[in-house]
């Protein structure tokens, strides 16, 4: 069945948004409890939208871009409640699409003592992404490495483990094991070990980035002062929990962490 598509009510109370990637789905509930309105707008149309609208509580489903929604929101002064996929589910009434989610999440955007997603500056994104970055890069070099291994070992050729002796000792294998290895194979293990050269300057340039915004943000100088906690350590955490403020206690901080 089609949405009602109502006007927008003045006496407006709560929206809640089902974000989609390219459709947004809305619905606004007014004081009393009624549903006020129905809608679906593009991505683009999201502040026009909401600029037409009186100032309220805006619930989101944390997801990629609730943070760059919410602080959208907040500049046009309503409440973004950025929420836990967790807590949205008990308020799903009847068969599961994005009109029902974006309900249930403006019934659970209103709930007294709800634990919310701290809001991300753009600072904390871009540390965010300088990890992630990272990740995957450091994850592609092992798999080089590995690969490199396994052509070595299908020519009978095992080096002793850690990529350190495989650095040291592969040219001095292809020189002196010509008779074992192919010219075919040693152009493919070389481009393997250029690959790992420009993916260790990657690492070496993100992993740089990262250690200057740890020395530049002063709640990753105060975790580094711990023992043990150096800027990668400091700077993923900050990314992840921003200052600990959501946390009310400190043993929260664990399952939070994980």
């Amino acid at each position: 069945m089609k949405p009602k598509t109502e006007p927008f009510n003045a006496d407006l109370s709560v929206v809640g948004i089902d974000i989609g990637k390219d459709v947004f789905h809305l619905v606004g509930f007014c004081r009393g409890g009624k549903i006020a309105f129905r809608r679906k707008i593009k991505r683009l149309a999201l502040a026009e939208t909401f600029k037409k609208l009186p100032p309220c509580v805006v619930g989101l489903e944390a997801c990629l871009s609730a943070h760059f929604v919410s602080r959208t929101l907040r500049g046009l002064g309503h409440e973004p409640r950025i929420i836990p996929a967790i807590y949205v589910k008990p308020f799903v009434k009847g068969q599961k699409n994005d009109y029902n989610d974006a309900e249930a999440i403006a019934e659970a955007a209103l709930r007294p003592n709800l634990r919310i997603v701290r809001e991300k500056t753009q600072d904390e994104l871009d540390l965010q992404a300088y990890h992630r970055i990272r990740s995957r890069l450091v994850s592609r070099r092992t798999a080089t490495i590995n690969q490199i291994r396994a052509f070595l070992i299908e020519q009978g050729i095992t080096v002793r483990a850690g990529p350190r002796a495989l650095r040291n000792s592969l040219f001095e294998i292809l020189k002196n094991r010509q008779d074992e290895i192919s010219p075919r194979m040693a152009d493919l293990i070389i481009g393997l070990h250029q690959d790992w050269l420009w993916l260790d300057a990657r690492i070496e340039h993100i992993s740089g980035e990262i250690e200057k915004i740890a020395q530049s943000q002063a709640s990753c100088r105060r975790l580094m002062s711990v023992p043990g906690i150096g800027p990668m350590i400091s700077t993923a955490m900050v990314a992840a929990i921003g200052d600990g403020e959501a946390f009310e206690r400190g043993r929260d901080l664990a399952p939070g962490w994980a």
